[in-house]
């Protein structure tokens, strides 16, 4: 049973690839609770099923078996359509490439998100002043990526995320493209995303400095969860 303030509840989740004759179990039974308002590190290897764990809750991949609700969605029971209006209402991404279209300025950029979303985007950055503000991007709006340093290419990315205001933000490998100083700022920008407006933040990470940004670190191995445990008070 869920716990009631559970944003997103995984229990006994197991997916399978097959290829050919060949198959693959990426996730073994894995069961994982996160209370609204958490910041949650997922931490693993490549091959650990920490992307695939990802690419299930965010409704990018169906479950082979198991239970998963996120934001009130029944994931594990919603076809193609479901997962697509979960994508649009309840989560939205943040990923290692910034995939911001290269010919429109970091403000269009982040209206598409609306466009795609079905939301106006008549007076959005008066609506997302304070994230805009807390990303550091107000006075960087009427620049195209080209023009933008990698840094703050990903607080636009991070802008865009947060424009349907999502009830979780899924952040893969955030970090990833950034040099140390960006590496970090970013990890700041979500720690105060997270603890300043309350965001549900759950990131998947293979370095374990970034993941201890987290209220929680989960390690993953082999499909497996084998260590949970809290990185603050």
């Amino acid at each position: 049973m869920n716990s009631p303030n559970s944003i997103i509840h995984v229990r006994d989740l197991r997916k399978v690839y097959k290829t050919g004759k060949v198959s693959v179990e990426a996730l073994r039974g894995v069961n994982l609770e996160v209370p609204a308002g958490e910041f949650l590190s997922i931490v693993g290897p490549s091959g650990s099923g920490k992307s695939t764990l990802f690419h299930i809750v965010g409704g990018l991949t169906p479950a082979t078996s198991g239970e998963v609700v996120v934001g009130g969605c029944d994931v594990s029971k919603a076809g193609d359509d479901g997962r697509t209006q979960l994508r649009r209402t309840q989560v939205s991404f943040v990923f290692q490439k910034f995939n911001l279209l290269p010919n429109l300025t970091a403000r269009d950029n982040i209206r598409t998100a609306l466009h795609i979303a079905g939301r106006s985007s008549k007076g959005f950055e008066t609506d997302l002043h304070d994230i805009l503000e807390l990303l550091g991007i107000a006075g960087r709006l009427d620049h195209k990526p080209s023009e933008l340093s990698g840094g703050e290419q990903q607080r636009v990315a991070i802008a865009r995320a947060l424009a349907t205001r999502p009830a979780i933000l899924l952040a893969d490998e955030p970090t990833g493209n950034l040099d140390t100083a960006n590496s970090l700022a970013v990890l700041e920008l979500l720690r105060d995303l997270n603890s300043r407006l309350g965001q549900t933040i759950l990131m998947i990470t293979h370095n374990t400095e970034a993941a201890e940004y987290g209220h929680r670190v989960v390690h993953m191995r082999d499909g497996e969860i084998v260590e949970t445990r809290s990185t603050r008070g």
